[in-house]
């Protein structure tokens, strides 16, 4: 895919604006306040999935006719969330400039689809949020099912994803899945919504911080003359006050440096990581030898592969030592899971291979 960018080479890109379009008065007070402020879009939702009905789902068309209105007097590009065919053609009548594909819908082939069919020939910026579930492959194929049916000006808001459990984020920003995003469609322009992966004011700035420490192009931002007051999402939505200082601690960070002994020393370090990184996979290789082992000891036993209150005494051990050597209870927590799958699965595919050769030699 040769995707074209949507905004322009300035960095960073801003999107900022209410959660969701509540009144008149109050999208016009939300565009006031951010003219002038350098945002690259103004956002607001008008159509809003809920999890659970009952909730408020927006003011829907009626919506659009606010944005008009914010594009004609402010100046300010304006772009919507859409999860259907029909609102897609109510944005383009009221010529939006831009929309975006909310994280379940980007979850839903057939959504994505129904969204594309509606774009074929329309020459309008696409923005894509990761779906709900953590899966990059589903993240790309929304984009390839936009790319097929024309459009070309099509760019990525990480907003993390979904998980059970308590945490620190609304929704655990997974920062690898972007990362290989990144990889994977070179070139991307990717922003981060905060708010989503936050869920809270207080964590805002460290999450902005963090996005462009990992070279993102910009910031999705709510931002509501009102919070406490605001309909959906009070929690996660900041003042314009606080959304321009905000932005005004944040560091943007070069990409690299020219200076020798800044890159010999980098690549020293380098060479150090790729070293350890050797003996770590040899480690867990002699780590899972022994787990099948221990597969053939308990075959013999006649004992299930899965031992969970091993696995929960393993876990809180390791998330001491990794509070200790100041590692975060999320990556522990990654690490643990994936090595344990690993070892069920190498325990299973042990005794699966063996219960194929005793078929073989029982076969007449």
């Amino acid at each position: 895919m040769s995707i074209e960018p949507v905004f322009s080479p300035q960095r960073p890109i801003l999107v900022a604006g209410p959660c969701a379009a509540e009144s008149e008065s109050q999208i016009m007070a939300a565009a006031r306040s951010l003219q002038g402020s350098g945002i690259a879009l103004f956002r607001a939702g008008l159509w809003k999935p809920r999890t659970r009905p009952g909730a408020f789902e927006g003011v829907g068309a009626i919506g659009l006719k606010w944005l008009q209105r914010v594009r004609q007097e402010t100046g300010l590009s304006v772009t919507t969330e859409v999860a259907t065919a029909q609102h897609v053609e109510a944005c383009l009548t009221y010529s939006v400039d831009v929309l975006w594909l909310g994280a379940r819908t980007t979850a839903n082939p057939f959504s994505v689809q129904e969204i594309a069919d509606a774009l074929r020939g329309v020459d309008i910026p696409v923005l894509v949020k990761n779906p709900v579930n953590p899966d990059l492959k589903l993240w790309i194929g929304a984009f390839e099912r936009l790319y097929s049916a024309g459009v070309r000006r099509l760019a990525a808001v990480h907003r993390g994803f979904s998980s059970y459990g308590d945490s620190m984020y609304r929704n655990a920003p997974r920062w690898q899945i972007a990362i290989d995003l990144m990889q994977a469609l070179p070139g991307i322009e990717i922003l981060c919504d905060i708010s989503h992966i936050c869920g809270r004011r207080d964590t805002l700035a460290e999450t902005a911080q963090k996005a462009y420490d990992l070279n993102y192009d910009g910031l999705m931002v709510e931002v509501h003359p009102s919070p406490d007051e605001a309909w959906s999402d009070a929690s996660q939505q900041i003042t314009p006050a606080e959304f321009q200082r905000l932005v005004s601690t944040l560091v943007r960070r070069a990409l690299t440096n020219d200076d020798p002994d800044f890159l010999a020393s980098l690549e020293n370090c380098r060479r150090a990581i790729d070293e350890i990184d050797e003996e770590i996979i040899a480690l867990i290789a002699r780590r899972m030898e022994l787990v099948r082992d221990i597969g053939l000891i308990k075959k013999e036993k006649n004992v299930a592969v899965l031992q969970p209150e091993r696995f929960r005494a393993l876990r809180e051990a390791l998330l001491l030592r990794g509070q200790k050597n100041e590692l975060s209870q999320e990556f522990i927590t990654l690490l643990l899971e994936a090595i344990h799958q690993e070892s069920i699965n190498q325990q299973e595919r042990l005794l699966n291979t063996q219960r194929v050769s005793s078929e073989r030699r029982g076969a007449p």
